[in-house]
C-alpha cells in the first residue's frame, strides 16, 4: 500500500527563538512519507539562515513579504506537492507520533477534508489550549469556541474528549488538511491577514459537503500568542472584522444578514464594555471592524459560493448563544451545553 505524503509547512515570522525551541520536536516526527518545511514571511532576523545551518533537511522557502497567515500560507502551498497539509505554527511542540493516528483517521472517511489533534497548552500540558482544545464549534450567532474551551475558562484534560468527533472548524495552529480539498475550496482568503480564515475554509468546506473532524488520539502542544496576543487591539480588529466576513461568505443569503444586524449588536455591548473598562483603543478597534465590514460587502459578497447549507444542518454548531450561556447561565464546560 502507498503510504500518503504529508508536507507539515511552518510559516515563519521572525521566529527564530520559536524555532530554536520547537522546530527539533517537529523533525523528530516518525512518519514514513514526510518532508518538513520552513516557510518564511521576509523576516528580519536570522530565522532562515539558522533553519538552514541546522536544520540541512528541512526545505527552507522564502516569501517575498510578510503576506500574513492566510496568503503567506497560499504562497508556500501553491509550490507543494503532498497528499496532505499540516499547517502547524511555529510555537508548536509535538511528540514522535502525532502524525499517524490523525491520517488514518482522514484516510478512513473520503469524506473529511480536514482534521485537528488535541491540543493542548505547551506550559501546562495537562491543560487544553485556548486556540484549538478539542475541536472548534461555532453558537448561533457565529461565535467561535472550543470543546475544552468557553471564553477565558479553559478544562483540563481528563480524557473527557477522547472520542472522535465530527466539529465544526479545526484550529490553524495543527491543521492536516487534504491537498485536494485545499485546492478545491480555494485555501485560506488572503485578505483575512490573520485570525478566523481557518474557519472560513473549514465553513467553505462543509458547504461542499465535506467533513471536519478532531482526532484525539493525536496531541500537539501550543505555546499560543505567538504573534497578536489578546492586549493586542489589531487582534481585536481582525476577530470582529473577520466574524462578520465568515457569515456573509458562508451563510445562505436569506439568512445572513439578519445573523450579521444581530451580531453587529451584540458586538455592540461589547463596545460599551470595554468603553467602561477604560480601553478606548478597543471599542475603536470594534467601531473599524464593522466600518471595513460594510465598506468590503461588495467585494465579500462575490466570494459566496453557489452552494451554502443552512447553518443550523451543520455538524458542530451549537443552537443558542453561547454569550448568554456563559455570562448569564455561568456555564463553564463544554459539556454542559448538551452537545
Amino acid at each position: 500500500m502507498t503510504v500518503p505524503s504529508v508536507a507539515v509547512v511552518i510559516l515563519n515570522w521572525n521566529g527564530k527563538a520559536l524555532l530554536e525551541q520547537f522546530l527539533p520536536s517537529v523533525v523528530q516526527s516518525q512518519y514514513p512519507n514526510l518532508q518538513i518545511i520552513v516557510g518564511d514571511n521576509a523576516s528580519t532576523d536570522d530565522s532562515v539562515i539558522f533553519t538552514k545551518v541546522n536544520y540541512p533537511d528541512v526545505k527552507v522557502m522564502v516569501n517575498d513579504q510578510n503576506y500574513g497567515f492566510a496568503e503567506g500560507y497560499g504562497k508556500l502551498l501553491e509550490q507543494i506537492e503532498a497528499d496532505y497539509y499540516v499547517l502547524l505554527n511555529s510555537d508548536v511542540e509535538v511528540p514522535q507520533n502525532w502524525i499517524q493516528p490523525v491520517i488514518d483517521a482522514m484516510e478512513a472517511d473520503a469524506q473529511i477534508a480536514v482534521a485537528q489533534p488535541k491540543i493542548k497548552w505547551q506550559k501546562h500540558k495537562e491543560q487544553f489550549e485556548y486556540a484549538g482544545a478539542a475541536g472548534g464549534y461555532l453558537d448561533l450567532h457565529a461565535f467561535p469556541f472550543c470543546r475544552g474551551r468557553l471564553f477565558d475558562t479553559v478544562e483540563k484534560d481528563n480524557n473527557q474528549y477522547n472520542d472522535q468527533k465530527e466539529i465544526f472548524w479545526a484550529s490553524g495552529a495543527a491543521l492536516f488538511i487534504k491537498s485536494k480539498c485545499w485546492k478545491e475550496a480555494g485555501g485560506l482568503d488572503p485578505d483575512f491577514f490573520a485570525h478566523m480564515e481557518e474557519i472560513d475554509l473549514c465553513w467553505r468546506l462543509k458547504n461542499l459537503g465535506y467533513k471536519i473532524i478532531y482526532c484525539p488520539q493525536a496531541e500537539v502542544y501550543h505555546v499560543g500568542g505567538g504573534t497578536l496576543n489578546s492586549n493586542n487591539p489589531y487582534k481585536t480588529y481582525l476577530n470582529f472584522k473577520n466574524n462578520l466576513v465568515i457569515m456573509q461568505k458562508n451563510l445562505p443569503l436569506a439568512d445572513a444578514y439578519p445573523r450579521i444586524f444581530i451580531r453587529m449588536s451584540i458586538d455592540f455591548v461589547a463596545w460599551i464594555h470595554f468603553l467602561l473598562q477604560g480601553k478606548p483603543q478597543f471599542a475603536w478597534a470594534i467601531n473599524k471592524a464593522h466600518y471595513d465590514f460594510l465598506c468590503n460587502l461588495s467585494k465579500n459578497g462575490a466570494k459566496r459560493t453557489a452552494k451554502q447549507i443552512p447553518f443550523l444542518k451543520h455538524t458542530g454548531q451549537y443552537p443558542s448563544s453561547i454569550v448568554w450561556a456563559y455570562f448569564i447561565k455561568k456555564i463553564r464546560f463544554f459539556s454542559q451545553l448538551g452537545i
